[in-house]
């Protein structure tokens, strides 16, 4: 029998009951549905208190707008945003060094929060994002809309596989717990224990990165273990990768497990998931009532058209611990405004394309190394897994695509030739492929580690 017509089964001991399906179509049906006129008026009302708060209440803010000489008042529309000066992930860094804990860009006292979560540091610094106590329940509140538009209802078990400690992901169980399920808080427990759990407790939905998905189905085939039909799993929330947004992926991720795989998208400076799939798959659902979303040109700084790509850039509304006021985030992406099949009404991400700070410059061409995986996971010769190995010799940029193969019996030169051809129609320009046997790259526990830059001295 499917997992997918499992999808409305709880599992009590031995005993199999149908429970019967929620007729709500929404979390919270005005919210979700709201014309886009109405929805505008709600964004711009809350921006205007917010922009006044910070204004009031943060230090960093207040200098911010004087030097650009600018004050709340000045923006009456949604458009006059612009107005208002960008800031990036190393302002808050920069912030949080001189005036620490958590900076001057902090809006409210210290008693008032209640919660901070913590980068990865990957970058430099880690730096916290602090929330007070509304500020956490309405991010929770918003978790549980994202993961009931994904199908999930109370009489799931959601065993959530995202690391616990000071990461924004890992309070995102208590919006599963707010819309009723059982759930398991996991962690990033090692992966033989997980399955354990998993064929223990038989949970229905998981939330973990693309990578530890297909990580933990290839572990469970070396236990034996069939994650199809030995585990009750018919829904996988992914975030953390832009892996979740490639069809290849997804699909392949689909097939191991029999289950229906939803992308998120989060950030540690907004909330968790500020993003998801629903039911319909057609892009992810954006939180509009708690942000304000641009996509802007890389060249121009101006608003992109619809499913034209660009950075995006997000405005908090409602938090107040620590508003963000036009932060760039890096990410590339695209968007629809048009309302969903499923009847929700605010902008959809159509995938995150990569990252500003991602891109590689090779013989004079942009690659993003997310433009690798379709090729890689949609090739059924191949693991799925690879890695960008980016060499300097003799003073040219080389890159290297490092795969593995399935079939140890084939002619590995001319799958090589195979995944370059097709490399190149994606990449425009021709790397050089390298073929493994299966399990020679290093395996990632949780976020993938897809590249290896060898060079020295990249910018000179």
């Amino acid at each position: 029998m499917s997992k997918r017509f499992l999808s409305n089964l709880s599992f009590k001991g031995s005993l199999l009951l149908i429970i019967g399906v929620d007729n709500l179509q929404y979390w919270d049906e005005k919210i979700e549905t709201m014309k886009r006129d109405e929805l505008e008026k709600f964004q711009l009302k809350h921006l205007k208190s917010i922009l006044e708060h910070a204004y009031n209440n943060s230090e960093f803010y207040r200098n911010s707008f004087r030097e650009a000489g600018v004050s709340p008042s000045d923006v009456n529309s949604l458009n006059d945003l612009r107005k208002l000066p960008t800031i990036k992930k190393d302002d808050i860094r920069k912030d949080q060094e001189v005036s620490p804990p958590l900076g001057k860009m902090t809006a409210v006292p210290e008693k008032d929060v209640v919660y901070i979560s913590v980068s990865s540091g990957s970058t430099g610094m880690p730096t916290a994002s602090p929330f007070t106590g509304q500020d956490f329940e309405d991010w929770m509140d918003y978790e549980a809309r994202l993961f009931y538009s994904s199908g999930m209802r109370a009489t799931d078990r959601y065993c959530h596989a995202l690391n616990m400690s000071l990461f924004v992901g890992g309070p995102c169980v208590l919006g599963a717990q707010k819309l009723g399920a059982l759930c398991i808080h996991a962690g990033t427990i090692p992966s033989e224990r997980l399955l354990r759990i998993m064929l223990q407790f038989q949970p229905t939905v998981t939330w973990t990165t693309p990578s530890y998905a297909w990580y933990l189905g290839e572990t469970a085939e070396k236990q034996g273990i069939d994650v199809a039909h030995d585990t009750a799993i018919n829904k996988i929330f992914v975030a953390g990768e832009p892996g979740g947004s490639i069809d290849a992926t997804k699909k392949r991720i689909e097939q191991l497990w029999d289950a229906d795989v939803y992308d998120y998208y989060g950030l540690s400076d907004i909330f968790g998931a500020c993003a998801g799939e629903c039911e319909e798959k057609s892009g992810l659902h954006f939180s509009e009532d708690h942000m304000i979303v641009e996509v802007l040109d890389l060249k121009t700084g101006e608003q992109v058209d619809e499913h034209e790509e660009g950075e995006m850039v997000l405005t908090t509304i409602k938090k107040r611990a620590r508003p963000m006021i036009r932060f760039r985030t890096g990410d590339l992406v695209s968007y629809e405004l048009e309302k969903c099949g499923c009847g929700r009404t605010h902008m959809r991400l159509m995938g995150v394309c990569g990252r500003t700070d991602d891109m590689l410059i090779i013989k004079g061409v942009n690659v993003l190394p997310s433009s690798v995986e379709p090729v890689v996971r949609g090739n059924k010769k191949l693991s799925g897994e690879y890695r960008l190995v980016i060499d300097r010799i003799d003073h040219l940029d080389v890159l290297t695509i490092e795969i593995e193969r399935c079939d140890c019996k084939g002619d590995a030169k001319i799958l090589e030739r195979e995944v370059q051809r097709d490399l190149r129609a994606v990449l425009g320009i021709t790397p050089k492929v390298t073929v493994f046997e299966d399990g020679t790259l290093p395996r990632e526990t949780h976020k993938a580690k897809r590249i290896k830059d060898n060079r020295k001295n990249v910018w000179k």
